[in-house]
């Protein structure tokens, strides 16, 4: 929803009014103000916007069950293209009404307006989104490439609009003597700041100086994720058999699968993270894994069509003209205004504390590798080696792990895990009962357990395609929010797994359990919110990995292990010697597994600090992991060239060190359920739910924080987490 992306990320709050306006009752003389409730808010709002119905199909308020769905079985790009620019105009003219009232602004007329402003558009986006990352092909780049920079324009216009911005300004300037409450103050506070920090103060010439510089940012965003995605719709070819040595009998069969459904001879190893990583593990054929290796880590950067770093380039100058035009050194001082870590510094200071022994830990993974290898280990060598030394310290072969871990039995885990903790009830519905996207999608209700109520519908995409984003992802169609009417949350969780042959069971790694828990994480965050202003449903950027990391912890739980991660043949769930050794070796590998992530947020970080922006990115991304004493045998985990979470959009960049961040918050988290002496606890389950994931940014996370666990967090439990000294 690009109107309220610009605005803020926030929380909720029961709602009082400012003036007399539409039924409100004001003290002329002292200010104060009376109650409303939420509905005379949403009441007072809509009396503000016009009441203009939409024309096109895609803009129509949502129609079947559960209050109404997407549409999907209707949805083309032509009818997209219509309703997108339909629903900029119908959001104009909402602005305007807003901007332009000749009542004095108050909560309900201003704030409370803008969150309901811009809905059909707000449905239509939320569509195209999904048919843009999960769907794509040749008509949807096309119209995301003919969209993309006026759906910045129509952004920026809102921002620049200076009737609307003083509204807003005067609303949060008399905040105290209006006698807005905590919640209330918080929200039209925080708006005015986001107003000015994306250029709501700046003067004409300015403002069409930031124009032109976010309309080119959102052009050089769409050619940098098409780019990347093309590289991803590739494979390497293994044409006999004996190049697929080493492999579990489920990944040859995923292997072969892939080739049968694109008409190759042999076997295919698709070009992403899911395919790519059993390989490198498993593989023997040393050649072949440097092959397939080297395909993966170079996409976006073989000099071709798709080749990304001039636009890269392009997108670090563009940030940084628009820091320097909105007061800011750099781009990461802009990004960081509205975070936990605050400044640069802070973020750089977490993160150092790790790089360190991350990296002497690596130096001791390699010598034992080297041990085995009886050669120096190359970065296509390091899983495989790994995995050799893990067989030969911890007696584990990942190969033991992968019959307990099927699929739909993981997500059922899931479900158990969200019962438990949270009391929602998950239940699949039969396929063609709600439309979707695709018909590989799986839809479930979720209700409360306790009292029956609907929740929401959780929506479930898990197979690779072509055309699909890589990696795994969670989106909400609709969330929850007082004031615009409460109805059921619909949410997804999207995956990359490579389907198994008709008939046999898909078997993921326990680190793609880990991956699915950690998404379905964001969902239960979003299913849990309780706001009332829908703008407060987001948390700050550093924050919100937070609530998704601690639930990977719960996969491994000795409930769950009996309950659903049993043996696909023998259906005995994982014997408590295997979990041992599980737990033994929790942190092995960690040099690798920090190394690999944390160079990718640190060069993250050098990028976006940098006076002068580079243009030779290749060379930007030696040097930086030279200044870094990047571990020869380690490749980052994204490098420059895809790293589609820095430069397809701004929302993590300058903010990948987020993860790291949320982490420690988790660890600590995971550290209180564990000394309760029940993973499970019913009390320490219920005040996470209601403290940190209910409110959305209702108040300041840290001080969220600090209420559910009563004190700050502790850094030290993460490196004790990952293994690393806690001195």
């Amino acid at each position: 929803m690009q109107r309220r992306h610009l605005l803020i990320g926030g929380a909720s709050l029961f709602a009082l009014s400012g003036c007399a306006s539409a039924g409100a009752v004001e003290n002329a003389v002292s200010g104060a103000v009376a109650a409303l409730t939420t509905a005379d808010e949403a009441r007072i709002a809509r009396a503000v916007l016009p009441a203009t119905a939409p024309r096109a199909e895609l803009l129509q308020p949502w129609t079947g069950p559960y209050e109404g769905v997407p549409p999907w079985d209707k949805v083309t790009a032509p009818k997209m293209r219509q309703a997108v620019l339909e629903g900029i105009e119908l959001q104009r003219a909402d602005i305007a009404a807003i901007a332009n009232n000749p009542e004095a602004p108050t909560f309900a007329n201003t704030m409370a307006a803008m969150e309901m402003a811009g809905e059909p558009l707000d449905r239509a986006l939320n569509v195209f989104s999904v048919m843009t990352s999960n769907i794509g092909g040749e008509q949807w780049d096309a119209l995301e490439t003919e969209l993309s920079p006026i759906l910045s324009a129509a952004s920026d216009e809102i921002t620049f609009n200076e009737k609307l911005f003083q509204r807003i300004k005067a609303v949060a300037d008399g905040a105290d003597a209006t006698g807005l409450n905590a919640q209330q103050k918080r929200l039209a506070e925080r708006s005015r700041d986001a107003f000015i920090r994306n250029g709501a103060a700046l003067n004409a010439n300015g403002k069409a100086e930031l124009g032109r510089i976010n309309t080119e940012l959102s052009n050089a965003f769409t050619r940098f994720g098409q780019k990347v995605v093309a590289d991803e719709n590739t494979w390497t070819v293994i044409a006999n058999e004996a190049g697929l040595k080493g492999l579990p009998d489920s990944n040859k069969a995923a292997a072969a699968a892939a080739a049968r459904a694109r008409n190759l001879q042999g076997w295919a190893i698709l070009n992403t993270r899911s395919s790519v990583d059993p390989f490198l593990t498993f593989a023997d054929d040393r050649a072949l894994r440097e092959q397939v290796w080297r395909k993966f880590i170079m996409r976006g950067d073989n000099g071709d069509a798709n080749d990304t770093k001039s636009t890269i380039a392009q997108i670090v100058a563009l940030r940084q003209q628009r820091a320097r035009l909105l007061g800011f050194a750099n781009h990461a001082e802009w990004r960081m205004q509205d975070t936990m870590a605050k400044t640069p510094a802070a973020a750089m200071d977490l993160m150092q504390r790790v790089w360190a022994p991350a990296k002497a830990r690596v130096a001791e993974e390699v010598a034992d590798m080297k041990a085995i290898a009886g050669h120096d280990i190359e970065p296509w060598d390091y899983l495989y080696y790994a995995e050799k030394v893990r067989k030969a310290k911890y007696d584990l072969d990942q190969n033991e792990l992968k019959p307990y871990f099927e699929l739909h039995a993981v997500r059922a885990a899931s479900f158990y895990m969200a019962e438990r903790l949270y009391g929602f009830v998950f239940k699949r519905l039969p396929q063609g009962q709600v439309s979707t996207f695709e018909p590989d999608v799986t839809t479930y209700e979720v209700t409360d357990k306790a009292t029956g109520k609907l929740i929401g519908l959780y929506y479930a995409d898990d197979f690779a395609r072509p055309g699909k984003r890589s990696g795994a992802w969670m989106t909400t169609y609709r969330s929850f929010s007082k004031l615009t009417g409460s109805k059921p949350i619909l949410a997804s969780n999207n995956n990359n797994f490579v389907k198994a042959p008709d008939g046999q069971p898909l078997l993921i790694s326990l680190d793609d359990a880990e991956t699915l828990f950690h998404e379905f994480g964001h969902a239960l965050h979003y299913f849990s919110s309780n706001v009332t202003y829908p703008s407060f449903g987001n948390t700050p950027r550093d924050f919100v990995e937070y609530p998704s990391q601690v639930h990977e912890h719960w996969v491994l739980s000795r409930p769950i292990l009996d309950g659903y991660m049993k043996h696909v043949e023998t259906k005995q769930p994982m014997p408590q010697a295997l979990v041992d050794k599980i737990e033994a070796s929790s942190t092995f590998n960690q040099g690798y597994a920090t190394v690999s992530y944390l160079s990718s947020a640190l060069v993250d970080m050098d990028l976006h600090t940098q006076g002068t922006p580079p243009t030779d990115i290749a060379a930007f991304e030696k040097a930086s992991l030279d200044r870094l004493g990047m571990p020869r045998e380690i490749v980052m985990r994204h490098r420059l060239p895809q790293f589609n979470h820095l430069f397809t959009s701004d929302a993590y960049s300058a903010g990948y060190y987020s993860y790291l961040w949320s982490e420690v918050m988790d660890a600590d988290t995971w550290a209180y359920f564990e000394e309760s002496g029940d993973v499970f606890n019913p009390d320490i389950g219920g005040r996470f739910k209601s403290i940190i994931l209910a409110p959305g940014n209702t108040t300041d996370r840290g001080d969220a924080y600090r209420q559910f666990r009563g004190r700050n967090p502790d850094v030290a439990a993460l490196l004790k987490v990952r293994g690393f000294p806690v001195s």
